[in-house]
């Protein structure tokens, strides 16, 4: 004996929508920069805090000495990663003024080699983000009496 089948009816429905209110979103003001205008005559007055050379400060922000002449010639502001990095060695300047007797006495420990922790810090070191902030970190230790 075959079953028979049950006949469903179909009834056609129109698909399912959301009908949500949208929220309203206020527009926020945009973000102001920290630093809206960095000329050369305030990187002037960090520069003249220590003995670097212009091929020294043009090796650090990653510059060529042409384009900091320009940069000098101008008063032209300089860009954000210049700005930052340039603050970055401005802190670094101010520790290490505090930790040694004279800028020069500063410079001449920057172009020592060093062996901190199992790496070499020397002036090269300036060069990157992280060397910065781990010769920034090594001049707070001898601050501090505490030699690695």
């Amino acid at each position: 004996m075959a079953k028979s089948l049950k006949k469903y009816i179909l009834h056609q429905q129109p698909p399912l929508t959301l009908q949500e209110a949208a929220p309203s979103y206020k527009q926020l003001p945009q973000p102001t920069p920290i630093v809206t205008g960095f000329p050369y005559k305030k990187f002037q007055k960090i520069a003249a805090k220590v003995p670097f050379t212009q091929k020294e400060w043009a090796s650090i922000l990653h510059l060529s000495e042409k384009t900091l002449q320009r940069y000098s010639k101008d008063n032209t502001s300089f860009q954000g990663i210049y700005v930052d990095r340039i603050l970055q060695i401005e802190q670094l300047i101010s520790l290490g003024l505090q930790c040694f007797s004279t800028p020069s006495a500063f410079y001449a420990w920057l172009k020592k080699d060093k062996s901190v922790f199992g790496q070499v810090l020397n002036f090269n070191s300036l060069t990157t983000q992280l060397g910065i902030q781990e010769t920034y970190n090594q001049v707070g230790r001898i601050l501090h009496n505490v030699y690695s």
